[in-house]
């Protein structure tokens, strides 16, 4: 399958929350960051989907394990990222009221997304064209020949998520304004969903994915925000799950066994991907999956969810039981991750174009370029919130 442009994001972030830390959640924030800046690495020298700049497969194997890693990782990361920011949206909101929520969301998500959409990533596209295919023209000219034209308004690369996270925010204060005059009594602390009910959730899932890719099939982009509605019913329902897990505390109240099960069944899917992939001859011609009356797509919307809800809970269920605490490392991470996420982007293409010359097996390339590269973006992210008024953004 191809993966989504550029997704990813760490655009919320749980330190923003007053209420108690849960370090399990902080970590496995880190670990999708992580996971993000390795997926755009990966699509640079082996996956599908499209980045700033890619540099080709050397072999089927190469393409197929890339391919392996990025569909796998476009099944879940960013509707678990979204479901874990919408998890702290409820308790912001109840302190804060609509207006200073608001106001937050602005300051922290809005200014990063101006930023980065109007400067720093027009200047990245246009240092990137000049160094591999060459212009005559200007930065002024190619800004409003080439790129006005043919770039996102708001979100272009990365940042579609933090759009997306605005967004979702700003439709959260409707409703819980226009609400407001219903609420007579506190609501009942909605119970962590059965087995059923999950499976229920799964399917009607995948029914409306399958049916929002018969107008929007996988890889159709509305450009003038860089949103890939094709997988916006998987974004809308994490995100709404996240809402409902907060006032259920679902993320602590969870059982070791339900996670236990989700995550036997995340592992078995993802082994069998390729078997599965193979079989119903997405190597020859991936069209069918991605959209249309065609069984293939509802057979990939299906498999695509719960893929999605296996991780999810798997890893949830892997970070509560393993990883519930803090160190000095994972505290520097935690506090960084946001600022890594902002500028992963060009971290990534320009060390990549700096080892254009090195020969080496793609893998390899991959491997050497996201070690370093995930170092030099929590290490540049530290040094982003050391500039004036940073702190109050990251």
């Amino acid at each position: 399958m191809e993966t989504q442009v550029a997704p990813a994001s760490i655009a919320v972030h749980a330190s923003s929350s007053k209420g108690p830390r849960l370090a399990f959640v902080d970590n496995l924030r880190v670990f999708l960051t992580i996971l993000v800046i390795a997926h755009h690495t990966m699509i640079t020298y082996a996956g599908s989907g499209s980045w700033s700049y890619m540099e080709g497969r050397e072999d089927l194997f190469t393409a197929l394990v890339g391919r392996w890693f990025c569909s796998i990782n476009q099944t879940y990361f960013m509707g678990l990222f979204l479901l874990i920011s919408a998890y702290f949206v409820p308790g912001s909101y109840d302190r804060k009221g609509p207006g200073r929520f608001l106001l937050d969301r602005l300051v922290r998500l809005g200014i990063p997304l101006a930023l980065y959409s109007w400067l720093l990533r027009p200047a990245l596209v246009y240092l990137g064209t000049s160094m591999m295919d060459g212009t005559d023209l200007s930065f002024g000219s190619w800004l409003v020949g080439d790129y006005i034209r043919n770039a996102p308004i708001l979100g272009g690369g990365p940042l579609w998520f933090i759009e997306a996270l605005l967004l979702f925010s700003v439709a959260y204060i409707l409703v819980r304004l226009v609400g407001r005059n219903k609420e007579s009594a506190p609501a009942a602390r909605p119970a962590f969903p059965s087995q059923g009910r999950i499976l229920v959730f799964a399917l009607l899932l995948s029914a409306a994915t399958f049916v929002v890719r018969l107008v929007w099939p996988v890889g159709w982009n509305f450009l003038p925000l860089n949103l890939q509605l094709p997988y916006f019913a998987q974004y809308i329902a994490f995100f709404i799950v996240g809402l409902l897990a907060y006032r259920g505390n679902w993320l602590r109240l969870m059982q070791d066994r339900v996670g236990r099960r989700w995550l036997g069944a995340a592992l078995v899917l993802t082994v069998l991907f390729p078997v599965l992939v193979l079989l119903n001859g997405a190597t020859s011609d991936n069209t069918p999956f991605l959209g249309g009356w065609h069984w293939q797509s509802a057979f990939w919307s299906l498999t695509e969810t719960f893929l999605c809800i296996a991780w999810s809970l798997g890893l949830i269920y892997l970070f509560r039981r393993f990883a519930d605490r803090s160190s000095t490392l994972g505290a520097f991470l935690v506090r960084n991750a946001y600022g890594a996420y902002l500028i992963h982007e060009p971290v990534i293409v320009f060390m990549a174009l700096g080892l254009i010359g090195l020969s080496l097996y793609p893998l390899l390339k991959f491997g050497i370029v996201a070690l370093l590269g995930i170092s030099l973006c929590f290490v540049l992210g530290a040094a982003l919130r050391r500039l004036p008024y940073a702190d109050r953004v990251l």
